[in-house]
This record gives structure tokens, sequence and C-alpha cells, in this order.
């Protein structure tokens, strides 16, 4: 990348605050005389924080007692050594690191205890606004590469979203709210793939519109409104797809632009 050999897990590290400090000041200069990497990592900056926003509610959760006591428990004294031969050898750190594994799969089981209700798997695992509003937070603040098929391939874009998604599926037009499609991606979903259309204003403001094909069976709804940290989303179910838009915009603003999307898409029916 660089003739001080800074490679992309480089700038990732820098962001994290997890370099030694010769190393940081290498790359701060570096930054200095590369604008163009200097505003990939101020985009990698706000995709943290902005993740942090979203999930700290849940990280700061208490766990429950039975989940506790695996962060806490002693290491057995009558393992069996002849499975551990080299458990002498083991450095404290080595150990720690082997309990913390062990209890963070507690920990995640814990995060998503939401997926199941009395010992069954709910059929929508993750709900449409919250997938929405991770999708948009992780991707609208990239600089480098916020979609995988640009605008000036739209005709390309539809085609291979729709493929994948089993249906077609297009970007309604908002140029006259102000938003430019800037083009999108397709993305995992609870149960297949998803398409997300980027938009983006004079501003260099960004909303996305996230289309899922996983409501077939279930009841339409009219609008309904979420706040996910700093992002809020207008969402709703036609038919066989939800649909939601998310934006650091304010809601009435984004309220419009539904609005003018869900006309769109009843045209076309």
């Amino acid at each position: 990348m660089s003739p001080l050999n800074i490679t992309e897990d480089d700038l990732h590290a820098y962001v994290d605050g997890a370099l030694a400090p010769a190393r940081r000041a290498e790359i701060e200069a570096y930054l200095v005389l590369h604008p163009e990497d200097a505003e990939r990592v101020r985009a990698y900056r706000a995709q943290n924080e902005a993740l942090k926003a979203l999930f700290n509610p849940v990280l700061v959760e208490p766990l429950p007692d039975h989940l506790h006591a695996l962060t806490v428990q002693p290491v057995n004294p009558t393992v069996n050594r002849k499975k551990w031969p080299n458990l002498k050898s083991w450095s404290w750190q080595q150990m720690a690191a082997g309990i913390l594994v062990a209890s963070l799969g507690g920990v995640a089981g814990w995060l998503g205890h939401g997926q199941y209700q009395g010992g069954e798997r709910m059929a929508q695992v993750v709900p449409l606004f919250r997938q929405a509003a991770v999708a948009h937070v992780v991707y609208s603040p990239d600089a480098r590469r916020p979609v995988e098929v640009t605008a000036d391939q739209e005709e390309a874009l539809v085609k291979w979203l729709s493929k994948r998604l089993g249906t077609p599926v297009s970007p309604p037009k908002l140029g006259t709210l102000g938003y430019e499609l800037v083009g999108g991606r397709l993305l995992p979903g609870n149960a297949g793939p998803v398409a997300q259309f980027m938009y983006q204003d004079a501003t260099g403001q960004r909303l996305t519109m996230y289309v899922t094909t996983e409501y077939a069976d279930r009841p339409e709804t009219g609008f309904r409104f979420a706040r996910e940290g700093e992002v809020n989303v207008f969402y709703w179910v036609d038919g066989k797809f939800g649909y939601a838009l998310s934006a650091n915009s304010a809601k009435g603003e984004l309220a419009k632009v539904a609005t003018a999307v869900y006309d769109q898409l009843e045209a076309k029916k």
C-alpha cells in the first residue's frame, strides 16, 4: 500500500488503538500525505461509533445467574491429565484465554436469547427494523466501497438482485426528494438473501432501503417506526416483501421518503 508497507490490517488496528506508539506515529504521518486513506479511517471510526451506539444497550444487559456462573467456574483440579499432557506447561495467559472462550460461548447465547422462546426457535430471529439498521450502520459510512454495484450499472444491479432474491426488485426513484441512487448490494438475511439499495443527497447524507422476501407468510402491515441508536427506521410488510428505510435524518423527513417509496411500489403492482 505504501513505502512504509502499511496494510489494511494496520489501518483497522490504528482505528482500534491496537498499535505500538512507534507504528501508530508512522501511520499518522502516512495519513497526512494520503487523504483518501485518511477518509477511510474516519469512515471506520464512524462505523465503530455507530455500532457501539446500536449494541451497547444489549452488551450492558446483565447475564442471568446460570450463565454468569460459567464465567466464574474454577478449573477442575481433577481434570484427566492424560488428555491434557501439556497442562503443566500452560501459562496463566493461555489458561485464561481458554476459560474466556468458554465463557463467551455462554455470553453469546445470552445475547441471542431473543431468538428462542419456550425452547422453540421463533420464526423471525432478528426483527426487520434491526436488520436494516445494522446494515445501514455498517455500510452507509463507507467512503471507499459503500455498495457492490454502482448506480451507473443500475440495469445489471436490478437483474443480479432480482435473480438472487428470486423475484423482481428495483430501486425507487427519489430524485424529486433530493436523493440519488448510489448503488446496491446483496446481504444475508435470517433465511435467505436480502437486497440493500443506497441513496445520497447533495450534502452526503445517506439513506438505505432494505428489501427482504422472508415475509411471504406474514400479514401485511402499515408503516411502523423504530429508532436504533442514531438510526431512524420506517418499515412495513407488503405481500411477500418486507421493506425498511433507514437514515440518520429526522423522523419527518424519512416519513416523506417512505411515503414516496410506498406509492411507487403500489403503482408497479
